[in-house]
């Protein structure tokens, strides 16, 4: 009997090459109490396990049932949900929100809706790969602009005379740096484009008691800009919402694929962000605490001779000479009780392999000094100024 071909054949070799590489990645299931200190995840003002957040969603999951039970233009739309979008616009600025199941999805939907085959689409280098892949899956032509470089925006829209989106984080993710958000604005103002800001990073951590990127920057409400976030990270639960003008949001409503076509955000994360959100308005101290943090990282990191970047919110990188050192920093550190983020080719546009830290706002002094001297001591040697080979390489779209 002949035996069939397996058509997944080429799969082992691309893992061969991701193990020699050092990029094979893996899944790490972690046990709902750990002895850890969490410096991987994303929950900067310290609400995944506030008290009343959790309670929160577990009575949105008592009142309304474990899942949405539909796309949300079926039956996966409830008043928590739009209790939800009103509140976060009120907070942030905007006219109107539209609350999605992941801020993945937010960025796929806000980016092809916005543009057709006549657009241009000016991204930035560093951008996050949901927005990446948005200007993938658009209609639109991309063209990818130097990091952080309002003047290459300028540039690439002078060369075009029709419908223009400039796409950018508000604050990148893997070194935490933030966008110059005013001079953005005004590049596209000069053209008459449209600003889409994906602040996963910025919510709830800058601007005045952590409304925002956009809103610190004096461009939340504006007709022209439109602001994607997620509910997954300062606010401690899941999701992402969409902020803008009122017809922009009416539009995602009607031509959002990944709105439309997908179930409907829980209940019980709808209810956990919507308490975080209250929480948050209630003591608005804990953003500036949580960047404190950052900047306290950074601080002691350089002091021990660390390659650290300086962080504009809540992310600080210290790179590695190599991704297979860099995972094997990360292993120590781990060993030593502290969890932290390794961030390797194809994650950073760069190509240099880095550990990520997250600040919470939670820490304490004592355990930013523990930390830091973990991170110093299990140190490989190198100052991790090789490239590690191609990175992201979003100019691929």
């Amino acid at each position: 009997m002949n035996s069939i071909p397996s058509p997944f054949g080429r799969l082992a070799e691309q893992d061969r090459s991701r193990r020699a590489a050092g990029l094979r990645r893996e899944l790490r299931p972690r046990p709902a109490e750990s002895a850890l200190l969490d410096l991987a995840g994303n929950d900067y003002l310290g609400l995944a396990r506030h008290p009343r957040v959790v309670r929160a969603g577990a009575d949105a999951c008592l009142r309304w049932g474990a899942g949405a039970t539909g796309s949300r233009l079926v039956t996966g739309s409830t008043a928590l949900h739009a209790e939800l979008e009103a509140e976060l616009a009120d907070f942030t600025g905007f006219e109107a929100a539209l609350v999605f199941a992941s801020g993945y999805a937010a960025n796929l939907a806000a980016v092809t809706a916005l543009t057709d085959a006549g657009t241009l689409l000016v991204s930035d280098a560093g951008n996050h790969a949901s927005l990446i892949d948005g200007c993938r899956l658009s209609r639109a032509r991309t063209e990818v602009v130097r990091h952080a470089d309002p003047e290459a925006v300028r540039k690439a829209l002078a060369g075009h005379g029709g419908e223009a989106v400039v796409v950018s984080d508000a604050v990148f993710s893997v070194d935490g740096d933030a966008a110059p958000l005013p001079a953005l604005a005004a590049a596209c103002r000069a053209h008459g484009a449209a600003l889409l800001l994906d602040d996963a990073h910025g919510l709830g951590v800058l601007g005045e008691g952590g409304r925002g990127s956009a809103h610190g920057a004096g461009l939340a409400g504006a007709p022209d800009v439109v602001c994607t976030a997620t509910l997954s990270k300062a606010l401690g639960a899941q999701g992402g919402v969409v902020l803008g003008p009122a017809a922009v949001i009416d539009h995602l409503v009607n031509a959002g694929r990944t709105f439309i076509f997908d179930t409907g955000l829980a209940p019980a994360a709808a209810g956990a962000a919507l308490e975080a959100l209250r929480l948050l308005r209630a003591e608005p101290e804990r953003a500036g605490q949580a960047r404190a943090v950052a900047r306290g990282f950074h601080r002691r990191l350089t002091s021990r001779g660390l390659d650290a970047t300086a962080p504009d919110a809540c992310v600080v990188s210290v790179r590695a000479p190599s991704p297979q050192e860099a995972v094997d920093w990360a292993a120590r550190c781990r060993a030593e009780g502290v969890a932290v983020g390794c961030f390797r080719p194809p994650s950073v546009p760069d190509g240099v392999s880095r550990l990520r830290l997250t600040a919470r706002g939670d820490l304490t002094g004592r355990e930013i000094g523990g930390a830091v001297d973990v991170i110093a001591r299990t140190a490989p040697p190198g100052g991790g100024e090789v490239s590690d080979g191609p990175g992201q390489d979003p100019g691929r779209i």
